[in-house]
């Protein structure tokens, strides 16, 4: 019996958790959509202090380097993840408000 190629493999995972994760998003209801962007938000100030740690990484062996950039690289996406999770938030809950009547 052949075994199966490990790329196959991961990429057949991959395409099974894009499936997965639109059917996931898309059953949300729209009330539950505030809560699950802070619960992200959260996530990504979990990922910047990892990636912090990833780019105060000495650079004195060859891996360094790819480690320091690495990790300030992921500093920014997850700086912009975080910031545009806020802004969504807010309009979100904007939504909700009493409009003034002039």
């Amino acid at each position: 019996m052949e075994a199966v190629d490990p790329f196959v493999f991961y990429l057949a995972i991959f395409v099974l958790a894009i499936f997965v994760g639109y059917y996931v998003v898309w059953s949300v209801t729209p009330a539950l959509h505030t809560p699950l962007m802070a619960v992200t938000n959260a996530i990504s100030s979990v990922i910047i202090v990892g990636a912090l740690i990833a780019a105060a990484a000495h650079a004195d062996h060859a891996g360094g380097i790819v480690a320091k950039g690495a990790g300030a690289l992921a500093v920014a996406l997850a700086s912009v993840n975080i910031f545009g999770g806020f802004l969504v938030t807010q309009r979100m809950l904007a939504m909700y408000k009493k409009k003034e009547k002039k």
